[in-house]
């Protein structure tokens, strides 16, 4: 179906041009590109920040409202996505802590790669999971050879700035994005169509504080009453914020480049560019890792003349792991059976009234976890459609966001900022290390503050369910209050239903092998460090 493919050597030839691919996908990067700005009011976060790059190909290519993630945590978002099924499909894929591949599930990369694609890419693709980065070929297809600094571009370009000044220790950051990418660019043959994957992980923690402000003019007083109602809107936490929107603000920049060198190449009109994120913001509560919108809505945006109208609005409510297959079908090659539906047609424009895009569903198990809870996960799964959010969480009786032991010993009157962020790491693991963490609970018994914690850290019943069109911040659990008990059992029914017809195990097992080893239970100490 690919056409009449012929190999000499190295080089690929093939009867007719098949667009190249490239994915542009971001650590922990949220929905944060001033594009959404027009969808959300004056008021949004969207509004304060300049993401130039991602609104050009939203403007020249289709931008999605309603872009969800299978899974808010990096490895079983990653797998799903790669994958193209639920992120309990893929064994231990769907967790993070001892995440390791199973090669014999397809991934759209290798794939491609079998139907005359040249593959490469720069960056996270699948890890901490062992092995690093297999769906796509490990070692054997990686591109770094001007480093991974950009990983880490608030603390290189802040360090650096000291000697050469900010402009030029961004430029330089950028640089190496260019030469990575060229580094890919130049091992493709000759008239090969290539799939290429950029995966920074600046959006993850850690970053420099007031690099926001320092290395992007943004200032975190802009923020003042445009935080979610579940977070204190304090000094601490806005500027913490707008460090993390620098660090969005660099992931466009990057993607600049990335622009640059495919037109400067004369490739990017024949180029499936496609740009997006693995989750919400870390190291805030009820976003990374959590079901709501804050840890699973995320950008997208997609770019192909002649195929994807300009300014085209997808409304349609849509899981990531979409992307596999849409892939798939943009190279003109079939998709195994078990990849979700292609998303090719909504880019193009088509009707979304379909009940196929009215709604998505999302779920977790183990992120981090902690040994004094045993290593077990906290299960979830959510169904999102217009008006609703619903939550199941089937092991309640646990806390969402890990063992809380020594929250006691962290008070108003903790130390410096450095050694309080240490302190708080290990307590509620499932919340990443940062000063927003860190304010909320050394602030928790503050009247004010007491139910945000609690909101953000405490148990949760065994359902929950927000009317967002009155509750958009997700602060009024309804699922048990009068009125709302047919929409409750409706989503409830409609869940179970599509957890059961897609073979969820945390639904079909008897003793769900998510609670067991390997799955559950420890890790070998030296897990993060493990190589390829």
């Amino acid at each position: 179906m690919h056409g009449n493919i012929q190999r000499k050597g190295n080089s690929i030839t093939t009867t007719r041009k098949r667009p190249n691919i490239v994915f542009a996908f971001a650590d922990d990067w949220g929905r944060y590109a001033s594009y959404y700005g027009q969808f959300e009011g004056p008021n949004s976060i969207n509004q304060v920040i300049r993401t130039p790059n991602f609104d050009r190909i939203a403007k020249e290519g289709a931008v999605f409202t309603n872009a969800f993630v299978p899974a808010p945590s990096c490895t079983p978002c990653r797998s799903s996505l790669l994958s193209g099924r639920y992120f309990w499909n893929t064994g231990l894929g769907a967790i993070l802590n001892g995440a390791y591949w199973d090669e014999s599930i397809p991934t759209y990369p290798l794939l491609l790669e079998q139907a005359g694609y040249y593959i490469g890419y720069t960056y996270k693709v699948w890890s901490p999971g062992k092995s690093k980065n297999a769906p796509y070929g490990g070692n054997r297809t990686r591109y770094e050879s001007a480093g991974i600094e950009f990983n880490n571009f608030s603390h290189a370009a802040s360090r650096n700035a000291k000697s050469i000044g900010v402009e030029e220790a961004k430029q330089a950051l950028l640089e190496e994005t260019r030469n990575n990418y060229r580094s890919f660019r130049e091992s493709v043959p000759d008239d090969s169509p290539f799939c290429y994957w950029w995966g920074p992980t600046n959006t993850h923690r850690t970053w420099e504080k007031g690099s926001g402000k320092n290395l992007w003019g943004l200032d975190p007083d802009e923020l003042k009453e445009r935080l979610p109602n579940f977070l204190p809107d304090v000094k601490e936490i806005r500027e913490d914020f707008n460090d993390y929107l620098g660090e969005c603000m660099a992931f466009d920049a990057g993607l600049g480049v990335l622009l640059e060198e495919l037109a400067a190449a004369n490739e990017l009109d024949n180029t499936f560019l496609v740009v997006s994120g693995d989750h919400g913001i870390p190291g805030f509560p009820r976003a990374k890792c959590n079901l709501y919108d804050l840890g699973c809505q995320v950008a997208m945006a997609a770019r192909w003349p002649g195929n994807i109208p300009p300014s085209t609005e997808v409304e349609g409510f849509v899981n990531l792991m979409s992307l596999a297959s849409t892939f798939m079908e943009a190279a003109d090659v079939t998709s195994p059976a078990e990849m979700a539906p292609s998303l090719l047609e909504l880019m193009k424009g088509v009707d979304v009234s379909s009940s196929e895009w009215d709604h998505v569903v999302t779920g977790r198990e183990r992120h981090v976890s902690s040994a004094r809870e045993n290593y077990l996960p906290y299960p979830q799964r959510a169904i999102r459609t217009e008006d609703y959010l619903y939550i199941r969480n089937f092991a309640h009786e646990r806390w969402p966001m890990g063992d809380p032991k020594g929250t006691d010993d962290i008070t108003c009157d903790a130390p410096d900022e450095e050694l309080m962020l240490t302190d708080t790491r290990a307590i509620f693991p499932d919340v990443d290390a940062s000063p927003t963490k860190a304010w909320i609970v050394s602030n928790r018994a503050v009247k004010s503050v007491t139910p945000l914690f609690t909101l953000g850290f405490g148990k949760r019943p065994e359902e929950e369910l927000y009317d967002l069109k009155n509750d958009p911040n997700y602060m009024v659990n309804v699922a048990y209050k009068e009125g709302f008990e047919e929409t409750r059992e409706n989503l409830s029914g409609k869940l179970m239903q599509i957890l059961i017809s897609n073979k969820d195990p945390r639904v079909l097992d008897k003793h769900c092998r998510f609670d067991l080893p390997p799955y559950a239970g420890p890790v070998p100490e030296d897990w993060w460090n493990w190589s390829e």
